[in-house]
């Protein structure tokens, strides 16, 4: 291999990136998010380009090309399910890789903590964009609910609006230009991963004690590699459970219905992933601070790196950051539990509370973690 590489391009950047690449010896599994997320995302672009084979966009034949695809086109249903499901667990993974990096202060290293954000911003709206190709009820209302915040914005709002949907409503147009964009976004993501890999090899990875591993380190081949391998047979595992046996269970039974731009549902929600977000909008009663507020929710990790720094990188030795971050992952959950409610009563009064508890997090953990370091 050593002497192919000096041959070949293509083979000395495969050797130093996955089996010569020098890597701290202790680092734990909450390390294997990375190339489970690499591996989802291939998934999620393979499944999505045969899907793509049977779709069609358009407003009068995106439902029941979607429909009729099950049963006419072979393992189409299977396609189908996989992409939803990946998608999910594509998040799950995303939200994992995220905290760990929060609890180990990953976040130090700014250009790969930065790109990974842009990353996540990027396969939210891939993910939105996705949701409303099926065009059903759940699909056409959250489509013009969400494209709707836009003309919150000062001066230019109304404006935005007609350009995103195309028209004076979410119809045709708008659903030819979110199928291209929902085409081209995976691909612009699968970019931003090499560049926050070239980052992280470049800066090196963090490991759980907080301190430099530069005098400690193995290979990544075979000791990572075999690790990592592991970890992706746990996560598919579930996956095609869900696949096989329960494919439409993180769906909604709304979505089997066409979209109908006269009957609005009861309860316009998006999917589980959205919901943090989505209560935090609604927490906020003014239509403009409701759109910062959602903008903010993760637009404020870019804050991250410039948080106040610590005597000792991440929170493995602050008992009260500890404390907070734990507490921070309750917020997100019951976040995620408060947006799948109506927008009545005592919820709305909950997702306020909530959401002033997840912004405090972000101010306060640096100073707790500072006062900290001067106690000891």
């Amino acid at each position: 291999m050593y002497k192919a590489s000096r041959f070949s391009p293509l083979a000395s950047v495969i050797r130093h990136t996955v089996i010569s690449l020098p890597t701290p010896v202790n680092i734990s599994t909450w390390w294997n998010f990375g190339s489970l997320l690499g591996v989802c995302l291939a998934t999620q672009i393979f499944s999505g380009l045969v899907l793509s084979l049977h779709f069609t966009a358009h407003t009068d034949l995106s439902f029941y090309v979607v429909i009729q695809s099950f049963g006419d086109v072979y393992y189409n249903w299977w396609f189908r399910a996989l992409h939803a499901n990946g998608a999910s667990f594509f998040f799950i993974g995303l939200y994992l890789h995220i905290a760990r990096g929060m609890y180990y202060g990953s976040y130090v290293f700014k250009e790969v903590w930065s790109v990974g954000v842009v990353i996540l911003l990027l396969v939210m709206a891939s993910a939105f964009l996705g949701y409303v190709l099926p065009w059903g009820q759940m699909s056409f209302w959250g489509a013009t609910v969400i494209t709707s915040l836009f003309s919150a914005l000062p001066i230019i709002g109304s404006d935005v609006v007609i350009w995103l949907w195309g028209g004076f409503s979410v119809d045709n147009a708008t659903l030819t230009r979110f199928f291209g964009l929902h085409f081209l976004l995976p691909f612009t993501v699968a970019g931003l991963a090499g560049l926050h890999l070239f980052f992280l090899h470049d800066q090196g990875s963090s490991n759980p004690l907080g301190v430099s591993s530069d005098f400690n380190k193995v290979v990544f081949h075979h000791y990572y590699v075999l690790k990592d391998l592991v970890g992706v047979c746990f996560f598919v595992g579930p996956l095609l459970g869900l696949v096989y046996f329960y494919p439409w269970l993180l769906g909604d039974p709304e979505n089997f219905i066409e979209g109908n731009p006269l009957v609005t549902p009861h309860h316009i929600q998006p999917e589980w992933y959205f919901l943090f977000a989505y209560a935090i909008l609604r927490a906020v009663p003014n239509k403009l601070g409701g759109v910062v507020a959602l903008a903010a929710a993760v637009l404020i990790l870019f804050y991250m790196p410039f948080s106040p720094k610590t005597s000792i990188k991440g929170l493995s030795f602050y008992p009260w950051g500890k404390v907070l971050f734990f507490s921070l992952i309750g917020v997100f959950i019951l976040l995620t539990w408060a947006g799948s409610k109506p927008v009545e009563e005592p919820y709305v009064v909950v997702s306020q509370v909530l959401s002033f508890l997840y912004f405090f997090y972000f101010l306060l953990i640096g100073q707790l973690t500072r006062i900290q370091d001067k106690l000891l």
